[in-house]
């Protein structure tokens, strides 16, 4: 039987691959709550891809697929604490079992970003009691790593790929083939060993939208991450 377990959620508009890292910067007060509780505990959260057609007590929803999150670093960002700077480093992806809601509904006209949108939330987390959970949880299926290699062939064609598809998209400007090389030598793209996290960076370079590279992150093997990454590097 699979193990599951309870993390903290944070839905983000953006994919976070394993082994990659992600700056962010906190101040929302069930965000706040949210980072303290990691660091009390092992450090570690979910991000997920905002579910647009979805919402929990009327925040973001998550997809059902994200990355574990680990703190490496947390700091305030000025002296009054209201605002924090945290570094984290994605590992295993997962899968969401169950949802579970928090205490607090989002209250009508709220703005994250005013000390108004603040004080409205402290307030109800005061009304219901502090040690109520603010931010979503979820029942999680951590999702084993791709093992397998990608062959140096298969990567010189994705790579191929990419460059058609920026070519194809900079029309009519015209894209130097030179200068492409540079932004895979800028990106630490340039290998004759490529592994699964080369194929995640190149995916996201040749991403518009985070919704693109879902379906990329979800992938289980690697005949089906590379499918994933030509349909997405395919110009359509």
């Amino acid at each position: 039987m699979t193990e599951t377990k309870i993390i903290p959620i944070f839905p983000l508009d953006l994919v976070l691959f394993p082994r990659q890292e992600l700056p962010l910067r906190i101040f929302e007060p069930r965000y706040k709550q949210l980072v303290d509780d990691c660091m009390l505990g092992d450090g570690q959260f979910g991000v997920c891809l905002i579910d647009e057609t979805n919402s929990v007590n009327g925040w973001n929803s998550p997809k059902m697929v994200g990355t574990i999150a680990k703190i490496t670093k947390c700091e305030d960002v000025e002296m009054d604490g209201l605002q924090l700077h945290i570094e984290t480093l994605g590992r295993n992806s997962f899968k969401i079992k169950k949802i579970i809601p928090p205490s607090i509904a989002q209250p009508e006209n709220y703005d994250p970003l005013s000390v108004e949108g603040h004080h409205q939330i402290s307030e109800l987390h005061e009304k219901i009691g502090t040690e109520e959970k603010m931010y979503i949880q979820a029942e999680v299926e951590l999702i084993p790593e791709i093992d397998e290699n990608i062959s140096l062939e298969k990567w010189k064609n994705l790579v191929e790929l990419w460059k058609k598809k920026i070519i194809k998209q900079a029309l009519p400007q015209i894209v130097e083939p030179h200068s492409l090389e540079h932004v895979l030598e800028q990106y630490y793209l340039t290998t004759d060993t490529p592994t699964i996290d080369y194929i995640y960076s190149l995916s996201a370079l040749g991403a518009k939208d985070p919704n693109d590279l879902q379906p990329i992150l979800e992938a289980t093997t690697m005949a089906q991450l590379i499918q994933k990454v030509e349909e997405l590097l395919t110009i359509k």
